[in-house]
């Protein structure tokens, strides 16, 4: 048991370093997920049906094929094909890693900002072109707002599954905090410890992020936010 413990406190220090920059590549990657998830999940309600096929079999093909093979296809696929015809094109596995962690992560969030949008009602809209404003407009400044409140929910399930899907970039040699771990049992042989402590890591993560996507969720709620506002005092 002291053996033990003493092989995860020597590992501790080195695991931390992964789990920064697993954290770093979550949030790069939700960030820009978010952005183009956004933008999809908006042409996916588009009156263009061009756009809408368009948009679908992104959402489609990325949703309905593993992240793994995503991975594969970027960091080995995209420079073959580059060589084929005649370029030279590398990608460095941190570009890599955040190019199919976002095309994948964008793809599920469309899904999520489309259900939230179709899920403010019809009136709000009507109000706000009876205001006078454009479709851009009410998109930006009635709908788009009351949907994102509603879809943080989803967005924080969305984060804590692509934190743990970061791990899945180990088969490119990214360093992140599984990698870290296969490095560190490739040296001891202590798997049983190292890969318990590389899920304790994980799931500290988890819990925090959960803990925070709660807390981002009461404070943009404005019933709790109105039971939060201290009341004036009253004198008679």
């Amino acid at each position: 048991m002291a053996q033990s413990i003493q092989v995860l406190l020597d590992a501790l220090p080195n695991l931390l370093l992964g789990a920064t920059v697993t954290l770093q590549l979550t949030a790069v990657t939700v960030l820009l997920g978010m952005i183009l998830g956004s933008l999809v999940g908006i042409l996916r309600l588009s009156p263009s049906p061009v756009l809408r096929l368009l948009t679908r079999c992104y959402v489609d093909f990325l949703r309905g094929t593993p992240l793994l093979v995503q991975i594969f296809m970027i960091y080995f696929g995209l420079p073959a094909l580059a060589r084929g015809l005649g370029f030279t094109f590398t990608l460095n596995q941190w570009t890599a890693a955040v190019l199919a962690l976002t095309l994948n992560s964008a793809a599920y969030i469309a899904e999520i900002v489309r259900g939230g949008i179709q899920s403010i009602e019809l009136g709000q809209r009507e109000a706000a072109e009876s205001l006078g404003l454009g479709s851009v407009q009410t998109m930006r400044y009635v709908i788009f707002p009351q949907a994102f409140r509603r879809i943080i929910p989803p967005l924080g399930n969305e984060f804590i599954t692509l934190l743990k899907d970061t791990s899945l970039v180990a088969v490119i040699g990214f360093e992140e905090l599984f990698r870290r771990g296969q490095l560190i049992v490739a040296q001891n042989f202590r798997a049983f410890e190292i890969y318990f402590a590389v899920a304790l890591v994980y799931l500290v993560l988890t819990l925090i992020s959960s803990q925070a996507f709660s807390f981002l969720e009461r404070s943009m709620n404005p019933v709790e936010r109105s039971r939060q506002r201290p009341v004036a005092a009253t004198t008679e």
